[in-house]
């Protein structure tokens, strides 16, 4: 009787001096949802986030006797081998783009790809040589150069019915002697305008003048006669 009940209080004894495990940690609580925000919004690329340090010295101050221990360190294990298989990732990558940067260009004119022919490039416009070469408008001219252009010494003058392409303008030169002179390859000419450019030169010698009716048919030549 006195040995069993010696034994009982030793058990009880013994159960007496066992420590209760500590609350949950605060720290590991804090961790974990910062953690799993970041998770969240960056997937694999949060290991190498750098508020990853602010996660692992949270998990680092659980206490070792508190409930949240083993799942804090576990935590903590998790992150460092996610980093170093991204960290092994990016340095992967960047091998093989400097890699791809030190290949060699090639010669396309060495290998057996076909070049495209090179276009022949059409002609300028001629525009003539406007004031500076003081040679008048010529063939390409454009029409606004007549107005404001060559000493003012082209003026707009009657439209000319063009066979076959209609009625178009005709710019001629002034009768003043100093545009004369200056002009003398444009004297007894008509300029004649098509799309905003001189069309063409056309000496008044080789034009022939039509008469028409009021309803626009023609006046035969030897009418009045």
């Amino acid at each position: 009787m006195g040995l069993g009940l010696a034994a009982l209080l030793f058990v009880l004894g013994a159960s007496g001096c066992r420590r209760a495990p500590a609350p949950p940690s605060p720290e590991y609580e804090q961790a974990t949802k910062r953690w799993s925000s970041l998770y969240a919004q960056k997937l694999d690329d949060a290991y190498l986030d750098p508020a990853i340090g602010e996660i692992e010295a949270l998990l680092q101050r659980v206490p070792a006797d508190s409930v949240d221990s083993a799942a804090s360190q576990d935590l903590l294990r998790r992150i460092d081998e996610g980093r170093t298989r991204m960290m092994a990732t990016a340095a992967e990558q960047q091998r093989a783009v400097e890699s791809a940067q030190a290949l060699p260009t090639t010669d396309p004119s060495q290998t057996g790809i076909a070049q495209p022919e090179a276009l022949p490039q059409e002609a300028p416009v001629d525009a003539g040589l406007g004031d500076a070469g003081m040679s008048g408008p010529q063939v390409g001219t454009p029409a606004s150069e007549l107005v404001a252009g060559f000493q003012g010494c082209f003026q707009r003058g009657m439209p000319i019915d063009v066979q076959g392409r209609g009625m178009r303008d005709g710019w001629k030169l002034s009768d003043r002697t100093s545009c004369r002179l200056e002009y003398p390859s444009h004297v007894d000419t008509i300029v004649l305008i098509e799309d905003g450019r001189v069309l063409s030169l056309l000496p008044t010698s080789g034009m022939r003048t039509v008469k028409r009716y009021a309803d626009g048919g023609l006046v035969p030549e030897d009418a009045g006669r």
